[in-house]
């Protein structure tokens, strides 16, 4: 089947926000609610349990280079998020019954009938994707649409985008793509525009991401970590931490019975 994937050029969103629509349609995910988060323009929040595509937005005072507004200095940054389907999957590792696995499209899956919502994914995911429902306690995030993958469909999100900033494929192809953009990019004086996450060399903590993406800003600006990293790549460096702690605490153990000795002879 090869590896498929998502490319997100935040470049050309426009904050529709037809992807969250299609996804909640397809899916059949409950509804969030309707609240006012008095911070934003975006009605939505965050990626969750029942949100499996989030289009934020994020306004700054900082112009988009080569184009002036009248009024003041100021941009819209705005990007669709989605589980990332990290190469070295975090959920996938901490989680106990195998719920979690990774599928012949190289995409990482939650199986609902074997979640037992104990929730290990949930810490272990770097991106804070993976979260349990109230109503049923299990784990829940984006399957990359795998129902529509095996009938050799395009998942619901990347079908509904109007301007394909949301791109599905093999992910050989949409590498080159996202390359042939960024040059494209640079070469019209946008040189701000670099890749997210494209594969191991550029994001070694995750081991690349299936889900990955183009921004023109720092990642903390659009809500993700600069250098995320998968639990499980720091076991070595901590069972060596505490291997050297327990032999510093049996040679001071040693050392004060030897002085005890020392003293009585």
């Amino acid at each position: 089947m090869g590896q498929k994937g998502f490319f997100t050029d935040t470049t050309v969103c426009i904050g529709c926000k037809a992807c969250e629509v299609a996804c909640k349609q397809w899916n059949q995910l409950p509804d969030d609610g309707f609240h006012f988060t008095g911070m934003s323009y975006d009605q939505t929040g965050a990626l969750g349990a029942s949100t499996w595509r989030h289009v934020a937005f994020v306004e700054r005072p900082v112009p988009m280079p080569g184009v002036s507004t009248a009024i003041a200095d100021f941009s819209w940054l705005m990007m669709s998020d989605v589980c990332k389907h990290c190469q070295r999957a975090g959920c996938l590792e901490a989680c106990p019954t195998g719920a979690i696995i990774r599928t012949e499209f190289d995409t990482v899956y939650v199986q609902p009938d074997v979640c037992n919502g104990c929730g290990y994914c949930v810490a272990a995911c770097p991106f804070g994707v993976v979260s349990r429902r109230e109503d049923d306690g299990r784990a829940w995030k984006c399957t990359l649409c795998y129902d529509r993958l095996g009938e050799g469909m395009t998942p619901a999100c990347a079908k509904a985008c109007p301007t394909e900033s949301i791109v599905f494929g093999d992910l050989e192809v949409l590498h080159a793509r996202a390359e042939a953009r960024v040059e494209s990019l640079h070469a019209r004086g946008l040189t701000d525009a670099y890749l997210y996450g494209k594969d191991a060399v550029n994001q070694p903590g995750t081991g690349g991401l299936n889900a990955f993406f183009l921004l023109v800003d720092r990642p903390e600006v659009y809500n993700l970590p600069p250098d995320p990293v998968v639990p499980t790549m720091k076991a070595r460096e901590s069972w060596t931490a505490v291997a050297v702690g327990a032999l510093g605490m049996a040679a001071a153990a040693l050392g004060a019975v030897w002085l005890g000795k020392e003293r009585r002879g």
